[in-house]
């Protein structure tokens, strides 16, 4: 077999084991039959999350749960939201949701705190990016900007781009949080908002917020914590005692709030929360169309129809999960965050980034040691981390399926032996970085953009014959 269909095999591993449909087939196929495919591939996928050796995507990784919302989910798959004379549950469903968040998050310390249910992280994030342009129209600004760290999350990127606003990256500062005076800096009578992360996504740290909320209010501009992380955990980190920094709406000039249900909430993928401190922020993201001539039409976000099933989920992971169940949650997960926290740090050879919580992220500090080759040596071994770049780095987000007794002492003993791999391989290339680290330039970026868009034709095609 050559190298190319290794790599085609790779990226479809179920052609030379199922039929492909490039068509509606003639006759529709066996229930049975297709639905042992599926459990076939749910199996074997889920084989290396259910050990505990992947870091963050899966973020409950208890199927008992999944089962049950997926009970939950059938009852309304069918159902569409938007007809809310036919589902009114999901007025219930939806409304007691965006409450239950606004409750961790100290909505009561807002002006009139309110929120939406979207779909996902990413809807939230784009979301809060409109609501701030539209308010920033009504008072005379014509060439939005919005001013974030680099280290904020990309999805804000896409939202600007779609939504016509320029990006103001700013550098972050030594201890990798958001700099404040540079932001400060950036921003100008364009400026629609401030944003800050609860925690960032590359690196697991809290950005300064009380000073960013000081900025915000001082220039009279919002300021959005994206808190789709670490939203629905950071705040049963603080109630079982740990120092967490100021980040929700009890900071002055806090004005919208990201926390994704999806994650930290333990609910089924495809849900998130954005919170808004006034109802005035929110209606700017509100779409209505009184004179359509299919009737009134009136959408809260981006989704015009959406499934009943995944809010019923979602509000039914909440309401079962229950604060003891977040709370038990969030010792487990520190418990494991703890031991690997203390043990990079005693690693020669890597270090860890800032001050992190649940999410430890470490770059080498020693020339003889590519940390994507302690990432090969990691891959080897049944680890799937998260690869970073500009700087080289590696994170582990520590989730429920990695509190098994002894997973965090499993995962030190092996990133021991890969730190001694790399060293021992000095200079060889790094299957795992052949692509970190070439961006940045005009030239890098342009060249891992194409094959990126290459990569996402493939996600939509169907696979080759085998």
């Amino acid at each position: 077999m050559s190298q190319a269909d290794d790599f085609i095999d790779g990226f479809y591993p179920y052609r030379r084991e199922s039929e492909t449909f490039g068509q509606i087939p003639l006759e529709g196929q066996n229930r049975a039959q297709i639905l042992a495919q599926i459990v076939s591939m749910a199996e074997r996928e889920d084989a290396m999350g259910d050990e505990g050796r992947v870091s963050g995507s899966l973020y409950s990784g208890d199927h008992e749960h999944y089962g049950y919302l997926g009970e939950v989910f059938s009852s309304f798959s069918h159902a569409n939201v938007l007809q809310r004379d036919m589902y009114p549950s999901a007025t219930k469903f939806e409304g007691e949701i965006v409450a239950m968040a606004l409750a961790m998050l100290h909505g009561d310390a807002a002006e009139d705190a309110c929120g939406v249910v979207t779909g996902g992280g990413s809807e939230s994030l784009i979301s809060a990016v409109y609501s701030y342009r539209e308010q920033a129209r009504g008072r005379g600004v014509t060439k939005p900007n919005l001013v974030l760290p680099t280290t904020a999350h990309v999805a804000l990127d896409k939202g600007c781009y779609w939504m016509d606003v320029e990006v103001r990256k700013v550098r972050v500062g030594a201890d990798y949080c958001a700099d404040v005076a540079a932001m400060a800096a950036a921003t100008d009578d364009q400026t629609i908002a401030l944003v800050g992360s609860a925690v960032n996504y590359p690196h697991g740290l809290i950005d300064p917020i009380e000073e960013l909320g000081a900025l915000a209010l001082e220039r009279g501009i919002g300021l959005h914590v994206d808190g789709c992380l670490g939203g629905f955990l950071l705040p049963w980190i603080e109630a079982i005692g740990y120092d967490v920094p100021a980040w929700d709406f009890r900071v002055p000039g806090v004005t919208s709030i990201s926390a994704d249900t999806h994650k930290y909430g333990y609910a089924l993928k495809g849900t998130s929360t954005l919170s808004y401190a006034t109802k005035e922020l929110r209606k700017q993201q509100y779409f209505t169309a009184p004179d359509w001539p299919g009737g009134l039409y009136l959408s809260p976000g981006l989704a015009g129809s959406r499934s009943g099933g995944l809010i019923a989920a979602t509000w039914a992971s909440l309401v079962t999960t229950g604060e003891e169940g977040y709370l038990a949650g969030a010792r487990a997960i520190m418990q494991t965050a703890d031991t690997i926290h203390a043990g990079v740090r005693k690693q020669a050879g890597v270090s860890v980034i800032g001050d992190p919580t649940f999410l430890i992220a470490f770059q080498s500090d020693d020339p003889d040691v590519d940390i994507y080759l302690v990432n090969d040596a990691l891959k080897e071994s049944g680890w799937r981390l998260n690869s970073l770049q500009l700087p080289a780095a590696l994170h582990f987000c520590v989730t429920k399926p990695n509190t098994k007794p002894g997973m965090g002492e499993a995962f030190l003993a092996d990133l021991s032996d890969a730190v001694d791999y790399a060293r021992e391989h000095k200079g060889q290339p790094a299957a795992s970085g052949a692509m970190y680290g070439f961006g940045g330039t005009p030239q890098g970026d342009a060249t891992i953009s194409a094959l990126m868009s290459s990569v996402l034709d493939a996600m939509q095609a169907v696979a080759p014959d085998a």
